[in-house]
């Protein structure tokens, strides 16, 4: 990407976002993002650490979010469909980072999906996977490597699914029988801490009769997902 093109590209994501500085200090209720429209969070109650904000991104949002993740020509090829940074993060991810740092705190600390011990470390993810899905491809349950600090995001793109939530097998408290689904549709973001971080196993079955919600089965088509992760400082040195 020449200079001028990620010049460009920054100023939309800028307009998408909203501005954020280079010392990432939070920003406020009255950034851009923020205040254009109310926030919901939820809190999935079986599943305790689990939030999900069903309209986190809106569609002008997504739709210029897919158009910077499509300019980093990573999936130029069909065999390819993931691709993975760490450290100095694309732009557009350092400003969805910011975003979702920004949009937490206007929930306040008594209602943060966050603990606020995550929500002011710096930086607050600096590990991304970006994966694309075709119909039938998902993920197998599993928790994610405890090499990542605790506080995950997960933001979906494009087409509607759900991803069910199943406890480990070691927990006492909870049959292994036990599934919890989330429906994620374009544009929601999952959050995952504590408990849903490391004790919950988190799965896509995207194979046909899997998908289903209230009694009707998705229609599948193409998923992209962004992960954010923060690595262990002991990962970090």
């Amino acid at each position: 990407m020449s200079d001028e093109d990620e010049k460009e590209q920054k100023a939309v994501l800028e307009q998408v976002f909203g501005h954020s500085s280079d010392k990432d200090d939070g920003g406020s209720d009255s950034d851009s993002d923020c205040s254009e429209r109310e926030w919901n969070w939820e809190s999935i109650e079986q599943v305790k650490g689990l939030w999900l904000c069903r309209h986190f991104l809106s569609s002008h949002q997504q739709s210029r979010l897919l158009s910077s993740i499509d300019a980093e020509n990573w999936f130029t090829k069909p065999e390819i469909n993931q691709a993975m940074r760490f450290g100095n993060l694309p732009h557009w991810a350092t400003q969805l980072a910011h975003s979702i740092r920004r949009c937490i705190m206007g929930c306040g600390p008594n209602h943060s999906p966050f603990p606020l011990h995550l929500l002011h470390r710096q930086p607050l993810f600096d590990q991304m996977i970006a994966n694309v899905y075709h119909p039938g491809e998902g993920i197998c349950a599993h928790v994610d490597l405890l090499r990542f600090d605790d506080g995950i995001a997960i933001l979906s793109l494009e087409s509607s699914c759900v991803m069910h939530f199943t406890p480990e097998p070691d927990s006492q408290s909870r049959s292994g029988s036990v599934s919890v689904p989330v429906l994620l549709t374009p544009g929601s973001l999952v959050l995952m801490s504590g408990e849903a971080r490391y004790r919950w196993k988190h799965e896509i079955n995207r194979r046909p009769g899997f998908q289903l919600w209230q009694g009707e089965e998705l229609s599948q088509t193409k998923r992209t997902s962004i992960t954010l992760r923060k690595l262990h400082s002991t990962e970090e040195s």
